[in-house]
């Protein structure tokens, strides 16, 4: 390649220094008002060997002015090459861009798309979650506010810092975020306090926020059939992947826990009263509390569990006790059960309502961490009771909610195991509560939802984003197969004693295959929308957006003490998570 390159190198360096020379003579000549030297380059050169032109000092204070414009046209034009990502840093997979979506592809997801699809909604102000920008077009592409999105990002890709954070901060209205880290409430609850109270439940001290406020499960059941939700909830929660349920004991234990806690919420007692029961083995107030409460059926459902033989009994309840672990942590039991023994009314603490919250415009940060000591159960009820109190105001409001509820579900399937959402994804919709789904890969969801569930979130997604760095070969290529191919022409020369003849030949190659997927650069994602081509766009972290400042204030006030404050412009002295995504976003 050197030797190629070399002989146009020397070439031009010879036509620099003649043609530099010549204007040097002709502007000195002048300068110094001497006669003007000949105009040819032969003549020119001659007389200047043989000394008929003379080269005046002029001429020589000419040069070194065309050499410094030189050096300094020179400058520019590499950085301006440098700050567009030329010169060899363009990433490799930005050559697809020509043949995937944009313009009229990506209508309905451009900012005069999402906007039209605002108003028709009547929601002012954000056209919808920024994506990001169309490589091939600089265009932005929004998800409008009626559509949801199932995000795979590998892990250290940059979706905290260019997708989670920018929509929490962009979010009109209401916004849920999970976590199993602090960065995401560390870097956005200063901005999102403006808009409300913030609330961040935090029983696993990943945070370490206190508990001055409290959230009572049993606020949620109302009924029979909310009890069965919220057991649900422990019970998914609380299996180990890939564990398979029991077909006699887990339906009995999912029935006598309901039982237990739909009596703790008719006699206003806090949710450790059904763990207690549970592991007594002794449900006698239980009963009396259902059969106060014309529930005969369910008295006698729970008098009928306690009639077994021994055996039996001990199966169903050491199944029950193990869904209800996490009641026994301390820690987690000072967030959801009064401070004062007794009565939930004892507390003094404020107690987080969701019906309250679905009707403002507040934060809440849902943190849990899985493995041992895991306060899913919890976190996934406190998730799912503030979406149905939301889907119910929508309902009381027409059928959705004027303002946009955001749920930024991120490490979905650790921290919220909602294994009902597949079949609700395309119904939220349509009432305004945007749930983006955010995961690791395609297994992860298999292991929640199984592969039937996955397949049906994957496909109610109006917006699907790949974030990369994920190596799963069977899901990268169903990618490469979605996005497809692109045709080219091909022409051949052939000569013969005839003459020469051309052939025209059409082929087809595939626009990103596998391993493209594989190591897609950071900074880029592939986005699947309804009714629209696969699209390359360039993701925009948070320090490229207006809410920069606000960030950096956030995690000035918030972050660990010991961990340095972001600065306004990159230094070294950045927090390190921050640090992190940045590399993981450049270009």
């Amino acid at each position: 390649m050197g030797q190629t390159v070399l002989p146009f190198v020397l070439v031009g360096i010879v036509v620099l220094v003649l043609g530099g020379g010549w204007a040097s003579i002709q502007l000195g000549s002048r300068l110094a008002g001497n006669p003007a030297p000949p105009t040819g380059l032969s003549a020119l050169l001659e007389g200047l060997l043989r000394g008929t032109v003379s080269w005046p000092v002029q001429a020589t204070v000419m040069a070194i002015v065309l050499v410094v414009v030189l050096i300094a046209l020179g400058i520019v034009i590499g950085l301006l090459l440098g700050r567009r990502g030329l010169g060899g840093k363009k990433p490799r997979v930005d050559k697809a861009a020509q043949h995937m979506g944009k313009d009229k592809d990506i209508a309905a997801y451009t900012h005069k798309g999402a906007t039209k699809t605002a108003q028709r909604l009547g929601v002012h102000g954000s056209p919808g979650v920024f994506v990001g920008n169309v490589v091939a077009t600089s265009q932005p592409f929004y998800q409008s506010w009626e559509d949801l999105s199932l995000d795979i990002w590998g892990p250290r890709v940059g979706k905290s810092a260019s997708r989670v954070i920018p929509a929490i901060l962009d979010a009109p209205g209401v916004v849920v975020s999970t976590s199993n880290k602090r960065d995401v409430v560390d870097a956005t609850r200063g901005v999102r306090s403006a808009k409300g109270p913030v609330w961040i439940f935090d029983p696993q001290k990943i945070a370490q926020e206190e508990p001055t406020w409290w959230w009572n499960p049993l606020s949620y059941v109302t009924d029979e059939e909310k009890a069965a939700k919220l057991t649900h909830h422990f019970a998914v929660a609380s299996r180990t992947t890939g564990a398979k349920s029991d077909a006699y004991f887990d339906p009995k234990a999912e029935d006598l826990i309901a039982s237990l806690f739909l009596a703790a919420a008719l006699g206003k007692l806090p949710i450790t009263q059904a763990y207690l029961w549970i592991t007594s083995q002794s449900c006698k107030k239980a009963i009396d509390l259902l059969n106060d409460h014309d529930y005969e059926l369910q008295a006698a459902g729970l008098q009928s569990t306690m009639n077994l033989a021994d055996k039996q009994k001990d199966g169903i309840f050491g199944t029950a006790e193990k869904m209800v672990q996490c009641l026994k942590s301390k820690n987690t039991l000072r967030w959801i059960a009064p401070s004062r023994g007794g009565s939930v009314l004892g507390d003094r603490r404020p107690q987080f309502d969701p019906v309250a919250f679905a009707a403002s415009t507040q934060t809440l940060y849902v943190l849990s961490m899985e493995g041992v000591g895991t306060a899913a159960p919890l976190t996934t009820a406190l998730t799912v009771a503030v979406a149905e109190a939301l889907e119910e105001r929508g309902a009381r409001m027409g059928g959705r909610l004027e303002v946009p509820a955001v749920f930024a579900l991120d490490e979905l399937a650790n921290v919220v195991r909602w294994a009902a959402l597949p079949d609700l994804f395309s119904h939220y919709g349509s009432r305004g509560i945007i749930v983006m789904a955010i995961l690791q890969s395609w297994s992860q969801g298999v292991e929640l939802w199984g592969e039937p569930g996955m397949r049906k979130i994957w496909s109610a997604a109006n917006v699907v984003v790949y974030g990369g760095g994920v190596k799963e070969d069977s899901f990268l290529r169903t990618l490469s197969d979605l996005i497809g191919d692109y045709s080219y022409n091909s022409v051949s020369q052939s000569h013969g004693r005839g003459g020469g003849s051309s052939s025209h030949q059409e082929g087809k190659e595939r626009i990103l295959d596998v391993s493209d997927l594989t190591e897609m650069e950071r900074g880029r994602a592939v986005v699947f929308a309804s009714g629209a081509r696969a699209t390359l766009v360039k993701t925009r972290p948070w320090w490229n957006t207006p809410h920069k400042d606000g960030v950096n204030e956030s995690i000035a006030m918030y972050a660990p003490k010991d961990v340095p404050a972001v600065a306004a412009s990159s230094s070294a002295a950045e927090n390190p998570w921050i640090t992190a995504a940045r590399e993981s976003n450049n270009g």
